[in-house]
């Protein structure tokens, strides 16, 4: 597969500046405190789709023909991916068909259905979803989309880090959540030629670390996928973004599930911010090691705000437990 240029960053840019503004990156003290760090926030989740793959899907109808774009596109997903290829369908007026696992997040499948693309529930996992998918392209002669194996998606997705490294050029880390790898492969490559004294790490739930297992392997591998993160939940690795992470990422780390929740919380009483579990990830990293990050400049990516309401809950309860134990 080719793998993306920032050229191709670039003119994706321009594609989408006629689409979606800029996101802000803001600094808070009260997250700054509690990291030991200077700490910067890209706020993706204030994407009209609450998600930064909404960059990718239209930066990828954008770039097919007339003819592609006819036959209609069919992707699978945890849900952000999903309503990404449903909002960009809807702009060009594409059929669009998401493959879902059974029983998603149900404020993503709904988000989905509202974009006017039809969801379908198939198999327990992303893994299971995908081969539904891949059946449904091939039986109605859809185009069958990955989450991550596609330079248009992951050039889209590389305008997050054009506008972060704009707004906060003097970074020594920005840390990227994975779970198919396109933001972490679109870090890597505007790093690369924008700030390559920039260190990009990578982090992934402990529950699904088919893309760590992949990245320190040297090959894609299957692994168990049992996070309750959904933006990371995959049970393996996408050639196209490990390739371009073995050449330019700096480090790949695991958390668990209760630091990712933990971080929700923080991200909600320090940044004033509702991220999901894959958008408080990058910062359980951070808050996971600290003597890595002290005294640095970090920029963190809340890759999404699309919580489900138990995730939502859980945050209430935890500050209210915190509360009490004062």
């Amino acid at each position: 597969m080719r793998q993306p240029t920032i050229s191709d960053a670039l003119h994706a840019r321009r594609v989408l500046a006629g689409h979606l503004p800029p996101t802000p990156t803001w600094r808070y003290p009260a997250l700054d405190a509690t990291a030991e760090a200077t700490v910067l926030v890209k706020h993706e989740n204030v994407q009209p789709t609450g998600a930064f793959k909404v960059r990718g899907g239209i930066a990828l109808l954008d770039a097919m023909d007339p003819a592609e774009r006819d036959r209609g596109i069919v992707g699978y997903s945890t849900g952000n991916h999903a309503q990404s290829l449903a909002y960009a369908a809807a702009l060009f007026g594409v059929r669009c068909t998401i493959v879902m696992p059974e029983n998603p997040n149900p404020a993503k499948a709904r988000a989905v259905a509202g974009f006017g693309a039809e969801v379908v529930e198939a198999g327990a996992n992303f893994d299971q979803a995908r081969e539904h998918a891949e059946m449904l392209a091939h039986a109605h002669g859809m185009n069958l989309i990955s989450a991550a194996n596609d330079p248009r998606i992951i050039a889209g997705v590389a305008t997050v880090y054009l506008e972060l490294f704009e707004q906060a050029p003097d970074l020594d880390v920005v840390v990227v959540p994975v779970g198919g790898g396109s933001g972490a492969a679109a870090a890597c490559l505007v790093a690369a030629a924008l700030a390559p004294s920039c260190e990009v790490i990578a982090v992934q739930s402990a529950a699904s670390p088919a893309g760590h297992d992949s990245w320190r392997a040297g090959a894609c591998l299957q692994r168990p996928n049992q996070t309750v993160a959904d933006g990371l939940a995959t049970g393996s690795g996408f050639e196209l973004t490990q390739q371009i992470m073995r050449t330019h990422l700096t480090d790949f780390v695991l958390v668990d599930d209760a630091a990712i929740a933990a971080a929700q919380w923080v991200m909600m009483r320090d940044a004033h911010t509702l991220a999901e579990g894959a958008g408080a990830a990058a910062l359980a990293a951070v808050l996971a090691d600290p003597q890595r990050f002290a005294g640095r400049r970090v920029g963190v990516v809340c890759t999404g705000g699309n919580a489900a309401e138990t995730e939502i809950r859980a945050c209430a309860t935890r500050e209210h437990e915190l509360a009490s134990s004062a």
